[in-house]
């Protein structure tokens, strides 16, 4: 082996190698072989885990929205190393969905609500509703968390 260093993401190893006989260089590309990941989905049907999948509704809540594809992707990363982590064979459709609102609430409002309005059916106006009110609860628990100097300056409105 000559040369070996991983990739720019870490999850693959290239390695330049030179045949001992002929002297004929070469290079090979080593990843770790995931096992299959099945997702059940709502209706119990189930299927192979496809990152491109979520990374398509992902997309299309992020439409003219200032979220970069760079993002967007690590989002997915994110989604997928989380779910691998669990080490289960089989996830649900149901907790992938938690884990990428969970993402798109803390980097785009409303990026995180178009896609929560497809993923949990929104059937009427009531139910958008309650989620804004939801996501403005969440914004003032967190406002509450930070510590008081680091919150923005108010200033008085005529």
């Amino acid at each position: 082996m000559v040369d070996s260093r991983p990739t720019d993401d870490g999850r693959v190893i290239r390695r330049r190698r030179e045949c001992e006989n002929c002297g004929f260089r070469f290079t090979t590309f080593e990843r770790v072989e995931a096992t299959p990941l099945l997702v059940i989905k709502k209706n119990g049907a189930r299927e192979e885990f496809n990152r491109e999948k979520i990374l398509r509704g992902i997309i299309r809540s992020a439409e003219k929205r200032p979220v970069s594809m760079e993002t967007m992707t690590s989002i997915v990363d994110d989604v997928e190393n989380k779910v691998r982590a669990l080490g289960e064979n089989e996830i649900s459709s149901q907790v992938i969905g938690e884990y990428v609102m969970e993402k798109l609430a803390d980097i785009d409002e409303i990026s995180y609500i178009r896609f929560a309005s497809v993923y949990r059916q929104f059937k009427d106006m009531h139910v958008f509703l309650n989620e804004l009110q939801d996501m403005m609860e969440r914004d003032k628990v967190k406002l509450a968390k930070q510590p008081k100097n680091s919150r923005a300056p108010k200033t008085k409105k005529d």
